[in-house]
């Protein structure tokens, strides 16, 4: 694996492990990118679009499995995680326009991906990853042969929109740049852990899987708040891209697949993932598939039964880029 930083537009490359390496990183350029390229013919490339307060190189096991389905992998940091310097705060995603600027950067990711290894390419995107993909391939969904949506939600409930008093309260009162600890401990100490019981070690609501859950607590890049501010970016966004309107911009024939554990709290036990797959039908999107994993919690490739989750997902994306290599062929 490689970690890229683009310093003046050139791709600087790193070799892994990645840590206290610092880059000028300027606006224009890309965020730190992991790339997994260990694939003598590929046939497609994948860009992963990791979640909230974690990062890429969590997804090597899932690369190194695409790459031996000859898939090219590339993963970049998302602002205020992990390798990315920008904006300089973690958890933060920006003063003003963070949500944006999100976006922004991953689609920025995806064209370069395009340019440097032309053929199908999917979207893999998790958790607060997934809003951001919904987002992407709303605004560029005819470059993508298919979006798989892992850990995922719908359109925002009462509570999730009600949050939005709390969170301009949160910011009001600590500031945009502080860590946005009031939303944190309510959402993921306490809605997320209620389901497993006071005696679950901290995190319990990721994985069935211990040894996985331990390391994501002992990751120094795992775990922290969003601050205030991206906070409110987030459930301002959850609320915009809820709309029907904002679901009847993704191309209607693009292959989508979505992955649920049943017992995973971000999706509400299934039943806000049940909304999204609702929102889709409405919005008329014609090539939809969804898979839910019973008992499974939200980290379905850091699950027990993570094999399966992976032969699945494989299995699926070979299909869409095989389609697409056809569909391409045929067109010449």
């Amino acid at each position: 694996m490689a970690v890229d930083f683009t310093v003046n537009g050139n791709i600087v490359a790193v070799r892994s492990p990645p840590v206290s390496i610092q880059h000028s990183v300027f606006p224009s350029d890309l965020p730190p990118i992991c790339r997994w390229e260990d694939v003598a013919e590929p046939k497609g490339a994948v860009h992963v679009i990791h979640g909230l307060a974690e990062h890429p190189e969590r997804y090597e096991r899932l690369a190194r499995a695409l790459n031996g389905a000859g898939l090219i992998v590339w993963a970049h940091h998302q602002r205020g995680h992990g390798l990315n310097p920008v904006p300089g705060i973690r958890g933060h995603f920006g003063d003003e326009g963070g949500w944006r600027a999100v976006i922004d950067d991953a689609w920025r990711v995806s064209a370069r991906l395009r340019d440097a290894w032309p053929g199908p390419l999917v979207l893999f995107a998790h958790s607060m990853g997934s809003f951001v993909g919904q987002a992407v391939v709303a605004e560029h969904g005819e470059s993508y042969c298919g979006a798989v949506f892992s850990g995922t939600n719908g359109p925002p409930g009462i509570k999730e929109r009600m949050a939005r008093g709390l969170a301009r309260l949160q910011v009001a009162t600590l500031g945009r740049r502080a860590a946005g600890t009031w939303l944190q401990k309510i959402v993921f100490e306490h809605t997320y852990m209620a389901p497993f019981g006071a005696d679950a070690p901290a995190n319990a609501w990721l994985s069935r899987d211990v040894n996985e859950v331990n390391k994501y607590n002992a990751d120094p890049h795992c775990g922290f708040p969003l601050t205030a501010q991206a906070w409110l970016d987030l459930l301002n966004a959850r609320v915009t891209q809820g709309a029907a309107a904002f679901f009847r911009r993704i191309p209607s024939a693009l292959p989508v697949y979505v992955i649920a554990g049943t017992c995973d709290p971000v999706g509400e036990q299934s039943k806000g993932v049940r909304r999204l797959l609702q929102a889709f039908a409405d919005a008329r999107l014609s090539n939809v598939s969804s898979q839910f994993y019973d008992g499974a919690r939200h980290e379905l490739l850091n699950e027990l039964n993570r094999d399966e989750v992976t032969s699945n997902l494989i299995a699926w994306i070979d299909g869409v880029v095989a389609a697409c290599s056809a569909h391409t062929g045929a067109s010449r």
